[in-house]
């Protein structure tokens, strides 16, 4: 019997990271790349000739989601800091794509860091899982730079493809999102902050 958990994951996903980290090594490309952040592609003309021959060569970009992630991906990896830069994508091959850490463990590891203060990071998953996918893509540059600026690692990969069902599966990936930034985050010790009731004699 197949483990359906231990698929590999989907590799168009994976190889367009890597696509996309090696056009970023030259560093007119990555500014080009990087003028798209938070932009619909109908604003990312100095992007096209780098991202339409690969998409439509590997990929189906009918659905309009789906080009936004990948422009949108493509603009966070090139406006990475600095020192992030040299970071190549993770082998993840030995790796189950259900395993994989999507952005709310990436979080929750800024909590546990102590990158991000807990309040700040829930309020943004919270407010991203109300959100339109235009929304989505404005908040995304800021919080990126945020973690990777904290040395917070980012899977690219699965980012992408939680961006590009965004519309469809909103609630579905918020869920995810939040369920592995409060496994990932509460691992931290973080005091329990539900409120409590009061007691019957002092209603």
């Amino acid at each position: 019997m197949t483990d359906s958990t231990a698929a590999a994951p989907p590799p168009k996903h994976d190889r367009f990271i890597s696509y996309v980290h090696d056009l970023c090594q030259d560093n007119r490309t990555r500014a080009e790349l990087r003028r798209g952040l938070g932009l619909p592609v109908e604003r990312c003309n100095y992007m096209h000739r780098y991202l339409v021959p690969w998409l439509h060569q590997h990929d189906d970009v009918s659905y309009p989601d789906t080009r936004r992630a990948y422009y949108s991906v493509a603009s966070l990896i090139a406006a990475r800091p600095r020192a992030a830069r040299h970071t190549e994508p993770a082998d993840t091959s030995a790796t189950s794509w259900n395993m994989r850490p999507n952005l709310g463990a990436a979080l929750g590891e800024a909590v546990r860091r102590d990158v991000m203060k807990a309040g700040t990071a829930e309020s943004a998953l919270h407010l991203m899982s109300r959100q339109s996918s235009d929304a989505v893509h404005r908040t995304l540059p800021s919080l990126t730079r945020q973690l990777l600026s904290g040395g917070i690692a980012v899977d690219w990969s699965v980012l992408l493809k939680d961006l590009s069902w965004w519309t469809q599966d909103r609630d579905v990936t918020a869920t995810r999102w939040l369920d592995q930034y409060f496994r990932r985050s509460t691992a931290a010790g973080i005091p329990d902050t539900t409120p409590t009731l009061p007691e019957e004699n002092e209603r």
